[in-house]
């Protein structure tokens, strides 16, 4: 064998000068050349194309063609096929319970049988979060659209299938009545007009679902709540926490007493906010600022989690003096709320801050976190407790629901089986009172007194049974 030092020696000359083959071979010996030539060219690698067109490898191996790709008999894996459509397809088990386990397959209703929305109103919310929602609904579907833009209603129709018949204006909002394809009004309008178009969706014989706050005041409340009792229709507050993943968790621990009793709560949502012409910054649209937009989450998933109602509020409302955001509408509330049995709630809402959505339940023997809370995804659970001389925090991880989607099916299934919705229109009713309290409370500068609820979930229609 030639010896490997002599060889790099002789290999710089080898690139400068040139060395015939046979030179070559006497130096290194047969073996040694083939071995470096073979380096060498896999160094190098290109690939060639063989006289019938087939590409090679440095090894001559062919690329596989549909002469030579493997046959194999195509099978379906083993299935549970249940007759009735609303029960899901079963699949062949393949995780081991060292994982999390995949929920049931999804058991949409044939486009036909879903329970068609007519959505009134455009905007932000309309646009990017409930009509894509509709992708993930099992039972609801798009089918007419109430704006004031024509030019802008004529595009989203065309993005999602909507027929040109079934667009509207809110001067032609009432002949809904006549459109047999719209079970249910989805209204998504300035808060004022809440009251207008719920009382005329149920005398055109529709089904409403309204976006919170639910209405400017309580007794526009009421109003809405007479007007779909006597039409004959249901009415939902779109309560999208109460129907969230993560937030009904937090609910089943506290009501299951997992850490104890409840003794204290804090909760935050904040935002930053901009463009003092916005509807949400003039008074007569909004019917207020922080409080009934934002700060209203902290108020009705407080009560959400415990099923009672507070006794008593304690308010500080402040706005920035020149700043023409607030002009007309608050931009700090901050409120404290009893509840029976001692539990005490500290809450503050905010319009000129950077976002925070979050809240802490804390309890005789742990506590449960929640950060971000309110916001539309991104939901994060902590829980902390004593276990000995350790101190265990766990990060809940559930799997990611649209809360649009659920709230809107959730919805259907009351209309297709006439079902009373989780969150009618008496839990807006509710939420208005406690609100005008906080406002009072912060005008007069002293605790205001609410009347007291026995009953547990006094406002909610039963439980819902969410897929």
């Amino acid at each position: 064998m030639f010896p490997l030092d002599r060889l790099l020696k002789l290999v710089p000359d080898e690139f400068t000068q040139p060395v015939s083959r046979k030179s070559f071979l006497q130096m290194a010996g047969k073996g040694m050349a083939a071995g470096v030539v073979g380096g060498l060219m896999a160094s190098c690698q290109t690939t060639k194309t063989a006289p019938s067109g087939q590409a090679t490898g440095s090894g001559g191996n062919a690329t596989p063609t549909d002469q030579n790709v493997p046959k194999l008999p195509a099978v379906s894996p083993p299935a549970q096929v249940p007759s009735k459509p609303d029960e899901p397809i079963k699949l062949e088990a393949w995780k081991s319970d060292a994982d999390r386990q995949s929920g049931p397959t999804p058991t949409p209703m044939p486009p036909d049988q879903r329970v068609g929305y007519a959505l009134v109103g455009l905007g932000h919310l309309t646009l990017e979060e409930l009509l894509p929602a509709f992708g993930q609904c099992k039972k609801s579907k798009p089918v007419a659209l109430v704006s004031g833009s024509p030019e802008k209603m004529g595009k989203v129709a065309q993005q999602y299938g909507i027929k040109p018949e079934n667009c509207y204006s809110y001067e032609t909002y009432d002949q809904l009545k006549d459109n047999p394809e719209v079970q249910v009004i989805y209204i998504v309008l300035p808060n004022a007009l809440h009251a207008e178009y719920t009382i005329r969706g149920a005398k055109a014989g529709k089904h409403i679902l309204c976006e919170k706050p639910m209405a400017n005041s309580s007794a526009e409340c009421q109003a809405m709540i007479d007007a779909c009792r006597k039409a004959n229709r249901k009415l939902m507050v779109a309560y999208r926490i109460q129907y969230e993943p993560y937030n009904r968790h937090v609910r089943q621990l506290v009501q299951d007493k997992k850490f104890g009793e409840v003794k204290f709560i804090e909760a935050f949502n904040c935002q930053s906010s901009a463009n003092p012409e916005h509807w949400r910054h003039k008074k007569a649209l909004a019917g207020g600022g922080a409080l009934p937009d934002i700060g209203l989450y902290c108020l009705n998933t407080l009560r959400f989690l415990l099923g009672t109602e507070p006794t008593e509020v304690s308010a500080y409302q402040y706005s920035t003096p020149g700043n023409p955001l607030f002009k007309e509408v608050e931009e700090l509330m901050s409120w404290q709320m009893k509840f029976p049995n001692g539990i005490y709630a500290s809450c503050a809402t905010h319009y000129n801050t950077h976002e925070s959505r979050r809240y802490r339940v804390l309890c005789e023997r742990g506590w449960i976190n929640m950060d971000p809370a309110f916001s539309y995804t991104g939901q994060q659970m902590k829980t902390s407790r004593a276990d000995g001389m350790l101190v265990r925090k766990e990060d809940i991880d559930i799997a990611h629901k649209n809360q649009f989607a659920t709230e809107m099916d959730h919805f259907s299934e009351c209309v297709l089986k006439d079902l009373t919705p989780y969150t009618p229109g008496e839990e807006g009713l509710q939420d208005h009172r406690i609100m005008e309290a906080i406002y009072q409370s912060a005008k007069e500068g002293r605790p205001v007194k609410l009347p007291a609820v026995a009953k547990k979930d006094a406002f909610r229609g039963p439980e819902p049974k969410l897929e």
